[in-house]
């Protein structure tokens, strides 16, 4: 088989997509045919330039880069002009399709997608769409109708799609942080490893709302537990001198990164994260067991608060709106750390969201339709 990704800019997008080529790469078990793929039998169509391509690299697989630009909250003009690199897009895409010898068709979402998934409808492949978030995009929405599956992470995105279409599958995890071993993590992270941990992440970006409450908070913070603190590169100079300002019995108790390549070292070293509310909040965290506090970005088309409420409803997450991180998130988070009960509470309802089979259940949708058959296993359906 032969398939092709269409991958989104967003680390909570592309993880999903890597974790379900990974899966398709290992030998499979009993009464399943299909040979494992090799890196020769994936490419990667993505967003030109940014970080999906180096993650792609990373990992081993070919990347091919297309013209793509957002239509939400753009000026008219411009959106104007990237619905038009769009539609002239499509073409290049068919003749990569075609020049790769595509079977089928994984889109993960981001507006690079649209070109291809059309230029899949066109040459008559099957796509199947993977939806990390709750509530989909507009690229998402409107790829749907084209779409052969639409797998989802969460029953609640049942209503934004033609049901016989959905399969809920759960949100594909990096293997790597089922396997990982707390105390393991924290050493190689140089932390305390009897001292509570506090995560603080803000995708792949950096958050400057949640880095600025942070450190205003910084010296009451690490007087009650230690910080891993992922601010992102731009705000990297500015946190980085206000730790170097703390004295130093504080200072050996905060960690930062402008970036973190191990990430779900991180993830599970920690007690408590603070992080906004993307995709992968949804499946990192509960594979982790790891209770948290959302503040949803709020300029996101709304896409992230819906992932929040689904969280803080199932017990896993509290809610701190980016408006009152000032006032709130420190209190929120030396209440929670205080209160060992009410962690551990949030850890086990993370735990149990998880599903441990997402990678497995997209890829088995993938092998059956790229076989032209309809699933008969793998998921949830309707």
């Amino acid at each position: 088989m032969k398939l092709v990704v269409a991958g989104g800019g967003t680390g909570g997008h592309v993880y999903p997509g890597l974790t379900v080529v990974e899966s398709m790469q290992q030998p499979r078990g009993e009464g399943l045919s299909q040979a494992a793929l090799g890196s020769d039998d994936v490419l990667w169509i993505g967003g030109r330039g940014g970080m999906e391509q180096g993650l792609v690299e990373h990992a081993g697989l070919q990347f091919v880069g297309l013209p793509a630009g957002g239509l939400r909250g753009k000026a008219a003009l411009l959106a104007l002009r990237n619905a038009a690199q769009i539609a002239r897009s499509i073409g290049r895409a068919r003749d990569i399709l075609t020049g790769f010898g595509a079977d089928i068709v994984l889109v993960t979402g981001g507006y690079a997608s649209v070109s291809v998934a059309l230029a899949a409808r066109r040459e008559r492949l099957p796509v199947v769409i993977y939806l990390p978030d709750i509530v989909p995009g507009l690229a998402i929405r409107f790829l749907s109708r084209f779409a052969t599956k639409v797998a989802v992470t969460n029953e609640k995105s049942y209503p934004f799609f033609r049901r016989e279409k959905v399969v809920v599958t759960g949100y594909p995890v990096r293997p790597e942080i089922y396997h990982l071993d707390r105390d393991e993590a924290r050493a190689t992270l140089g932390l305390d490893p009897a001292e509570k941990t506090l995560l603080v992440m803000g995708g792949s970006r950096g958050a400057r709302s949640i880095n600025r409450a942070v450190v205003g908070g910084m010296r009451q913070l690490l007087s009650h537990c230690q910080i891993v603190h992922v601010s992102g590169r731009l705000d990297a100079g500015w946190v980085a001198g206000a730790g170097k300002s703390l004295p130093p019995e504080l200072r050996q108790r905060y960690h930062h990164y402008a970036y973190l390549h191990d990430l779900p070292q991180a993830i599970v070293a920690a007690d408590l994260v603070i992080a906004r509310a993307g995709a992968a909040t949804l499946g990192e965290f509960p594979a982790a067991g790891l209770a948290s506090i959302l503040v949803p970005y709020p300029y996101s088309g709304q896409h992230q608060l819906p992932n929040a409420e689904h969280m803080a409803e199932s017990g896993a997450a509290q809610i701190v709106l980016d408006a009152a991180l000032e006032q709130e998130l420190v209190p929120a988070v030396l209440a929670l750390l205080e209160d060992e009960e009410t962690l551990e509470s949030m850890g086990r309802a993370a735990r149990s969201l998880d599903r441990l089979d997402a990678a497995q259940a997209i890829a088995e949708q993938l092998w059956l339709l790229a076989r032209r058959t309809e699933p008969e296993t793998g998921g949830e359906e309707t």
